[in-house]
């Protein structure tokens, strides 16, 4: 049993007879009662997100996890094909426990958690950010920067992004899985 001290990012534990990884925390001391922290944590099982507030001292049902590195290989309707880069072993997850399917290329390395007692996977980790090539973007209209605008661009994996004007198809982006935000352009 760990206790809310023992509160990191991408924490997995038992709450409501369910599996949550914690997304964000906060340590709050107020100056008039007890110490508490406030926390927002996802469903492994369906992906929704939870807001929760623990009372300090509270104990918390750890459970414990396994990183592996996989490859995604290739996605089919709504399951997704990965492959254990050390042991070579396929497996296949719902789209739902990925955080940005949208963004995964063939080929990217993602990190699964597995729970060890069951032997199933809980999550998967995404890079922090993924460059990929824009295939269909509008043009970017002369003289429209006065402010910093955007033009939606849709890239190779079939995810839409908004970008600066500049972008042109061709270009590659690098973009931050967690927000699904365009980040900057890269010159190979």
């Amino acid at each position: 049993m760990a206790s809310t001290s023992d509160i990191k990012n991408g924490l997995c534990i038992k709450y409501n007879n369910d599996i949550y990884k914690i997304i964000e925390f906060l340590h709050v001391k107020p100056g008039k009662g007890p110490a508490f922290v406030r926390t927002k944590l996802r469903s492994l099982t369906n992906g929704k997100v939870l807001d929760n507030t623990f009372s300090a001292g509270h104990k918390i049902e750890e459970v414990r996890v396994e990183n592996h590195k996989f490859q995604f290989l290739y996605p089919e309707g709504d399951e997704f094909h990965f492959m254990n880069t050390e042991t070579f072993e396929q497996i296949t997850l719902n789209k739902n426990i990925l955080d940005s399917p949208d963004l995964l290329k063939e080929g990217e390395n993602v990190m699964v958690s597995i729970n060890t007692e069951t032997d199933l996977p809980l999550s998967v980790d995404m890079p922090a950010s993924v460059i990929l090539e824009v295939t269909y973007a509008e043009p970017g209209i002369k003289g429209n920067t006065a402010t910093n605008a955007t033009k939606s661009a849709t890239v190779e994996t079939g995810a839409t992004v908004n970008v600066p004007l500049f972008i042109n198809e061709g270009d590659k982006i690098k973009i931050d899985t967690a927000s699904g935000s365009y980040m900057e352009r890269v010159k190979e």
